[in-house]
């Protein structure tokens, strides 16, 4: 009976295993955490990250375009749903909102055009009233390795400085 159930075990093993042919935990996952004080209230910024026409005149501030690095006068296109698309830069990051909580969350799989097709990663804007203002919490994973340095500048560069101009 003893050598009937180890037998079935092994069977019970071999076949588990088989489903499994790699397995790996990444322990040093890049990503990006940035804190940003803003001077509107949350309801001001989160239309200004989610309504494309005011999301459009933080593009027109920031490093990318007045730099010239980004040369196409596409406007943004953000949709207003979950599920819906967004492009801004002239297509140079796109993706999908995830999730939209009024005036306090937007999650995105978020991409920029030189990735790899099918590869998303996820930026998550958390808002929050600090005083007269809001503060933004913000957390980006899931990137490519070794874009942590450059994505973290177009942050700032990109959304941040701009953001803080457009909302004044």
């Amino acid at each position: 009976m003893l050598g009937v159930s180890i037998g079935f075990g092994s069977m019970a093993m071999s076949k588990a295993s088989a489903l499994v042919t790699s397995e790996a935990i990444s322990h040093s996952q890049e990503s990006i955490h940035h804190e940003v004080e803003l001077l509107a209230p949350p309801a001001r910024v989160y239309a200004a990250l989610t309504d494309a026409q005011q999301f459009q005149k933080v593009v027109m501030l920031s490093a990318a375009v007045t730099s010239g690095m980004v040369k196409s006068a596409a406007a943004a296109q953000i949709s207003p749903v979950v599920g819906g698309a967004f492009s801004a830069f002239g297509g140079v990051i796109s993706g999908l909102i995830i999730e939209l909580v009024p005036n306090k969350r937007i999650v995105q799989a978020w991409r920029a055009a030189d990735w790899g097709a099918g590869l998303y990663s996820i930026a998550r804007f958390e808002l929050s009233a600090s005083g007269n203002g809001t503060r933004l919490m913000f957390d980006h994973t899931g990137f490519p390795a070794g874009a942590a340095e450059h994505l973290a500048a177009g942050w700032k560069g990109n959304y941040w400085e701009p953001l803080a101009k457009a909302l004044t």
